[in-house]
């Protein structure tokens, strides 16, 4: 089957809520970064009549649901696809999840873990706290500004990270990451996604201001990676329609693009004449034989089941096993001089 692959931004906020950019602007700042489509989630705000293609981005509208009169913040949510206002509903994390649905959309959970930074209280973790609630389908694995407010630890180091941020930045927290398989392990089928939360605000520390980040860097750092089924073609309702259902179907794969593009990573599994991709159910046939190929030469891990099977330096892993269990591909690659995260797949399900 072919599949055409697509980069966007799925978390983002304008001046309706608490960024500062309005939607043509945001739209302007992914066409900078070069991605083809962005989604806007304000925080308990649908935004109607703002859709559609401003030059070559897509830009769509989701909402990123919380209880506001929760202290400390905790359980934000983002939707998508329901097109419809859904904050009076927010006090329940399920009653949120079940309307989502039944209104047609479908969520992920936001930055589910953080880290605090005692400089601001506006800086507080924000966790997910509500681990019972079912029905979602997925977990916002990476979140660009989520782990550079966690870097914040002191003034000097906040006033260090706001002019060299890719020096902390380094991948999804491991307890993001362990959470994530302990819910695979349990057999829910969640995907992954990653975004910058961009707000584009300016931040001051005594005389020094700084905008902490524009929106079109943030766009060139951590993406969604979506296959869909067919190309997009430019026709507003279908391309929604096709982004939808690859988020959906978890075809997806995070990507750290700033220090090198993920785009062209590939991930399939094949048993006899059954074959899946990213986010897709394998029917064992057999040996099951792993294909994993990277656009750069990276450090590949496929992990089954929270544990690492297989490993290879380079741009290829293969790996054949007899085993069922749920798949997933990290890569790791070297920016200054560190180790960073760069590829985190959603899973190939073998049964």
């Amino acid at each position: 089957m072919s599949v055409y692959e697509y980069v966007g931004n799925l978390h983002v906020h304008t001046c309706y809520s608490d960024g500062t950019a309005r939607h043509s602007e945001v739209a302007q700042a992914a066409t900078e970064a070069g991605i083809d489509f962005v989604v806007v989630t304000d925080h308990n705000v649908w935004v109607d009549g703002v859709e559609g293609y401003y030059g070559e981005t897509l830009l769509l509208v989701g909402e990123e649901l919380h209880d506001v009169r929760c202290r400390p913040q905790a359980s934000h949510l983002l939707a998508f696809q329901a097109e419809a206002e859904l904050a009076p509903l927010v006090s329940d994390p399920q009653a949120t999840v079940n309307e989502v649905g039944r209104q047609g959309g479908f969520c992920f959970l936001a930055h589910p873990f953080e880290r605090n930074s005692p400089i601001d209280p506006e800086l507080d973790a924000i966790l997910w706290n509500d681990w019972d609630v079912t029905g979602y389908t997925g977990i916002e694995l990476w979140n660009y500004m989520s782990e550079f407010k966690g870097l914040l630890r002191n003034r000097l180091a906040a006033l260090f990270y706001a002019y060299f941020p890719a020096i902390g930045i380094r991948g999804p927290y491991r307890r993001t990451l362990r959470q994530w398989d302990e819910l695979l392990i349990d057999g829910n089928r969640v995907s992954a996604i990653g975004g910058a939360d961009a707000h584009g605000k300016t931040y001051s520390l005594g005389p020094l201001s700084r905008k902490v980040f524009p929106y079109s860097y943030l766009f060139r750092c951590v993406n969604t990676h979506v296959l869909t089924e067919l190309p997009l073609n430019g026709e507003l309702s279908r391309d929604k329609e096709l982004i939808y259902n690859s988020l959906k179907a978890g075809r997806t794969w995070v990507g750290y693009d700033l220090p090198a593009s993920s785009s062209g990573f590939e991930f399939r599994a094949r048993s006899g004449a059954n074959e899946a991709l990213i986010g897709e159910e394998l029917v064992r046939a057999g040996a099951v034989v792993f294909k994993v190929r990277t656009p750069r030469s990276a450090d590949i891990r496929l992990i089954r089941d929270g544990e690492t099977v297989a490993r290879s330096q380079g741009q290829t892993l293969e790996y054949t096993t007899a085993r069922d269990g749920t798949y997933r591909v990290e890569a790791y690659r070297r920016h200054w001089l560190e180790r960073r995260g760069w590829i985190f797949s959603s899973p190939v399900y073998v049964k």
